[in-house]
């Protein structure tokens, strides 16, 4: 495979750091069910999407994944409280 350009490689940190903040979030859902479900539709989302290379949509799919957890992360707190 050929080298990532600087602003490839930089999207994909973006990408990892996303995914990894999620796998994090979901770590903290008390039931194992949920836990288990969201686990499996965070690979199955970032799996169908790891071949995607239009930037727009690729910034696009960031956006949504962190309104995605900042949606789950407000839920948590809630849960909490």
């Amino acid at each position: 495979p050929s080298a990532l350009s600087p602003p490839q490689f930089l999207r994909r940190q973006q990408v990892l750091q996303l995914y990894r903040k999620i796998l994090r979030a979901v770590r903290q859902v008390p039931a194992e069910a949920d836990r288990q479900y969201l686990k499996d539709w965070a690979r199955a989302e970032f799996r169908r999407n790891k071949d995607a290379t239009e930037e727009d949509a690729i910034r696009m799919m960031i956006t949504q994944g962190n309104m995605q957890l900042q949606e789950l992360e407000r839920t948590l707190k809630l849960a909490k409280s």
